[in-house]
């Protein structure tokens, strides 16, 4: 198992593997969230590479690899005018918002009512 160290490569190296071998190759993400740690691992039962990093800057990168080995696994070719993943988050919540009914609240403002204690008896 080899830690790559720099994005650019782990991200080169875990693409030429998938293209290589798509029928044996699994992708690994591991992510502890007390150590605050991402570990990505990608291997075709012969290269095992793996990446390591502390640094929250890696998420948008990590959403870009994922997004890229999704469409190379659903056998999908890139759109030529590349749409962002969060775009597409945003686009798929517009059309759930349409498809989905809206929900009335009949004019109630969401605090509704308080119950009136009832006072103690004494004996």
């Amino acid at each position: 198992m080899v830690y790559i160290s720099s994005w650019q490569d782990f991200q080169e190296a875990a693409e030429s593997l998938y293209e290589k071998s798509p029928n044996h190759a699994r992708y690994c993400v591991k992510w502890r969230g007390s150590e605050r740690k991402l570990v990505l691992k990608i291997t075709d039962d012969t290269t095992c590479i793996k990446f390591k990093t502390y640094s929250s800057v890696f998420v948008n990168r990590f959403e870009a690899l994922n997004l890229s080995l999704m469409q190379k696994m659903q056998n999908r070719r890139q759109a030529p005018a590349e749409v962002s993943p969060s775009a597409e988050v945003a686009t798929l919540a517009q059309e759930i918002s349409a498809v989905t009914p809206s929900v009335s609240t009949g004019g109630v403002s969401g605090g509704g009512t308080t119950k009136k204690k009832k006072p103690k008896k004494k004996k």
